[in-house]
């Protein structure tokens, strides 16, 4: 990439920062339109999991596919491809006349979205050189995470309101045209100096794993053990073929070899945790406010404001204080706080409080308002640079598998706690033991923020970053040799 003046470089954020708003805000604004779509379109628990999983489970399918794809090809062009894709979807989405043809145009959304997230994460790792200036821009990038909390749950209330759910989907039309239009004139187009082949075999690996352990978990409520024994089956044999495979390939769709990176596996788990936390709990207080409350859309997106908020003021904090202090101190923050947020619904039903439901909705903004920034910054600093977009997307694939599963295990939960009972009548108990999971999840954030920001740590990056250029190097030599 040639060398871009600060005002390029700011500008080149910005446009990376428009396909994450709309990535993002798809997400927050849906959770808002649930109870409508629900009523709408006569969908059961499981079907509304489905609308929310179809999407982050091809996300997290196709994310490492997309950002090794670009590293070869030109990261410009699969981001504007991704952005075609992505707002053909959402076009599609709101003209879906039935559930399960809402759940494919979701997967079509997500498609594109797999080619904006990692892609966008590569282009910023490769503008911004210095390790303090790109954690500035992360903390930037995180914070719009904060934008999309704060603006998708009013917006998708107003529009649900006003228009109707399916309005939802248009809002990422016109964002995604400006943002394909300033993407061709403005980003310069970028490569890894070495292309990496494609591994479809890994690929394939990867669906079955993520598609049949999500869909076991999901059905199971409804379904039974006998018939989702097979699907959990079938993502056990994944998951040992992947581990058996990928390590014999020259360049694998993903390279464990990371994973001897303390703080890359810490980030990865902490990504899962953080994430499985977000998904679920955003499930719980939409169903809840909508359903047991009886807010309309608009008072519901309101109520979500105090934890949207800290999430917008904390995440460009929590990026300043990776770059000056490093991840430790916005990892423990945000491990604490998201703790402290589970217990207070776990064992002191918050729900049944407006002024502990107003600390809990805080306490888990401020939480995932400082967990965004460490996770991206520790994935991708210390690879070698030609592998930015692999070790982004393995990040990004962390964080929709995270949102899957808590969407997933977390319904799967509330649906088996519910039964056939009505939502007002039992939906504080049977919510419960999906509490103590999101709790499980903050306590992992913070032993792990630990274990995994100190010099023992530290010692393993530098180890596999060391590992990792000399094998790049051999590779080359080997090549040219042989040429």
């Amino acid at each position: 990439m040639p060398e871009l003046s600060h005002r390029r470089r700011l500008l080149i954020l910005a446009i990376c920062c428009m396909s994450l708003l709309i990535v993002s805000l798809d997400n927050t604004v849906l959770n808002v339109a649930l109870p409508s779509l629900q009523r709408d379109l006569d969908a059961p628990t499981s079907g509304l999991q489905w609308t929310i999983d179809a999407y982050t489970l091809v996300l997290a399918s196709l994310l490492m596919l997309a950002g090794s794809t670009a590293d070869r090809i030109g990261r410009r062009k699969v981001f504007m491809a991704g952005l075609v894709v992505f707002s053909i979807g959402s076009l599609l989405c709101s003209l879906a006349p039935s559930l399960e043809l809402l759940v494919v145009f979701r997967m079509v959304q997500a498609v594109g979205g797999s080619m904006l997230n990692p892609v966008a994460m590569s282009i910023i790792t490769n503008t911004f050189t210095d390790a303090r200036e790109r954690a500035r821009a992360i903390g930037v990038w995180g914070g719009v995470v904060g934008i999309s909390m704060a603006a998708g749950p009013l917006a998708g209330g107003l529009l649900v309101e006003s228009v109707g759910w399916r309005s939802i989907f248009w809002v990422n039309l016109p964002v995604g045209l400006a943002a394909l239009l300033l993407t061709l004139r403005f980003v310069p187009e970028s490569r890894a100096p070495k292309a990496r082949r494609p591994d479809p075999v890994g690929q394939v690996l990867v669906i079955a794993l993520f598609g049949s352990l999500t869909y076991a978990i999901i059905e199971a409520p409804d379904s039974g053990l006998g018939t989702v024994l097979p699907f959990a089956a079938v993502a056990c044999a994944a998951l040992l073929a992947l581990l058996r495979y990928e390590p014999r390939r020259a360049e694998p769709l993903i390279d464990l070899r990371f994973f001897r990176s303390a703080p890359f596996s810490g980030a990865t788990v902490i990504a899962i945790s953080a994430f499985a936390a977000l998904g679920g709990f955003l499930f719980l207080s939409t169903l809840y406010l909508q359903n047991v409350r009886g807010l309309d859309a608009l008072h519901a997106g309101l109520w979500m404001l105090p934890m949207a908020g800290p999430t917008f003021l904390c995440a460009p904090l929590s990026g300043r204080l990776v770059g000056s202090r490093g991840p430790r101190v916005p990892l423990l923050v945000a491990g604490a706080a998201m703790t402290a947020s589970g217990v207070l619904f776990a064992a002191f039903e918050a729900e049944t409080s407006d002024a502990m439901l107003f600390a809990g909705y805080v306490l888990f903004g401020i939480g995932f308002g400082f967990v965004n920034a460490p996770i991206t910054n520790t994935a991708v600093s210390g690879m070698p640079r030609a592998q930015a977009g692999v070790a982004a997307a393995v990040a990004s694939t962390s964080r929709q598998l995270g949102q899957t599963l808590g969407v997933a295990i977390v319904g799967a939960v509330l649906a088996a706690g519910v039964g056939s009972s009505p939502y007002k009548d039992t939906f504080v108990s049977a919510a419960r033991p999906g509490w103590w999971i999101l709790t499980a999840c903050g306590v992992a954030v913070l032993v792990l923020g630990w274990v995994s920001s100190g010099r023992w740590a530290r010692r393993t990056a530098e180890r596999t970053a060391e590992m990792l250029e000399s094998a790049e190097v051999r590779q080359v030599v080997g090549a040219s040799e042989r040429a």
